[in-house]
């Protein structure tokens, strides 16, 4: 996920931060938060469908036909792209209520260490209740050193992102190069080892009731924290580009920066795709267990094109922004919706569900993204008619301002 709505308003007249007013909010970026949204449902659903640990391993072969080019599509034009755009959005909310924090004079670090703090409560339910696919908890823990790189200057911060989210990269070859110097055994037991998480979560999402699944999730949150020492600088590297793109002005008034979006457009985005077909067409699938160099390398490829195709993406949308009205209201309730993709599919697709796990084709799983999207996308219009926030953004704004705002509100009030 995001910084999940539009950035920290300040209330001069006020002497604490308050909840903004629509009129206040950057458009642009609730556009840009609804458009990822419905990127990462698209990426997200393989994983709630079926085991966790079977999503994200590339073009799977067993898929055929249409199903097989459906995961060829989200592979090669969605993973790792959206990811990075919500990572980016957080910092770029992130440098929005710093400014705005400064510009009013109040104290920034109390206010932002408990919206950190809620997040981070948030996502542990999410995570532990819910999905055990939780990005929340990352973006929580990983705000901590965004907020350490807050006096950098502000010509810095692409820089100093680029280079953390290259560290990533890094790590994740150096498992590769770990891994490849494992005895036969040991890469015999990862085989083993990766197998058997799959089976018990067929066996526990696909059979098990609510508690069971609980347990499950607990074992892979805990297993999941390991994979943070490589997600987590990938993760913050795209805070501190977001934080250089609100901070400079690209995103508020994108029309200052002509050379910039288009260099995005016709440069930017083709090179990235290049760059990921090369890891795709090296490592087409990427077997569960399986980290050796080759692998990595081709895996490093991917998230390294991941980059500049979101650059790409977030640039096209911004030349559009006029026509992609329509998604502000989905990303002025963006946590809404991602708690709520995951509490709806995994009511699909879970035994305590409707128990349609891992027998949904690939192609069928796209559809219902593009379903359960279109309804949150009336949802939301329908529901901001009458009320100030989304009910989880309510939620988070009580927790980190210390008080229940209003739900209800004067027209106009965001």
């Amino acid at each position: 996920m995001t910084d999940l709505h539009a950035g920290c308003p300040v209330n001069t007249a006020s002497p604490s931060l308050q909840p903004v007013a629509s009129g206040e909010r950057i458009a642009l970026l609730d556009v840009l938060r609804g458009f990822a949204l419905l990127g990462i449902l698209l990426m997200n659903i393989e994983a709630l469908s079926g085991p966790l640990d079977l999503a994200f391993t590339g073009i799977d072969a067993h898929w055929q036909g249409i199903d097989y080019w459906a995961d060829a599509f989200v592979y090669v034009f969605v993973q790792g792209k959206f990811f990075t755009l919500f990572s980016l959005l957080f910092g770029a909310g992130f440098a929005v209520m710093a400014q705005r924090a400064e510009a009013a004079g109040r104290p920034f670090t109390p206010f932002y260490l408990r919206r950190s703090a809620g997040l981070l409560l948030i996502g542990l339910c999410h995570a532990l209740l819910v999905w055990s696919g939780d990005i929340l908890v990352l973006y929580a823990l990983a705000s901590l050193p965004l907020l350490a790189c807050r006096e950098a200057p502000r010509s810095w911060l692409p820089w100093m992102g680029l280079l953390v989210y290259a560290l990533g990269v890094a790590l994740m070859l150096l498992v590769g190069a770990m891994v490849s110097m494992a005895t036969p055994q040991d890469l015999q037991k990862m085989l083993v080892d990766a197998q058997q998480g799959i089976d018990q979560q067929r066996l526990v999402y696909g059979q098990g009731d609510w508690m069971q699944a609980n347990v499950q999730r607990l074992h892979e949150f805990g297993a999941s924290l390991g994979g943070m020492f490589i997600s987590g600088p990938e993760v913050l590297g795209m805070f501190l580009l977001g934080a250089w793109f609100a901070g400079s002005g690209a995103l508020t008034a994108p029309e200052r920066f002509p050379r910039l979006y288009a260099g995005l457009r016709w440069v930017a985005l083709p090179l990235g795709l290049l760059v990921t077909l090369a890891g795709v067409l090296w490592k087409p699938y990427l077997a569960p267990g399986v980290y050796d160099l080759p692998t990595t390398a081709a895996m490093a490829l991917v998230a390294v094109g991941g980059v500049p195709t979101c650059l790409g993406y977030l640039a096209w949308i911004v030349h559009w922004r006029a026509r992609m009205g329509w998604l502000a209201p989905v990303g002025r309730m963006a946590l809404t919706h991602y708690l709520g993709q995951s509490l709806v599919c995994t009511l699909l697709f879970y035994h305590y569900g409707l128990g349609w796990f891992d027998a949904v084709p690939r192609a069928w799983q796209l559809l219902l993204a593009l379903l359960l999207f279109a309804v949150q996308v009336i949802l939301s219009h329908l529901w901001l008619r009458r009320f100030r926030f989304g009910p989880m953004e309510w939620l988070w704004r009580a927790m980190t301002y210390q008080q229940w705002p209003a739900m209800r509100g004067r027209a106009g009030q965001g």
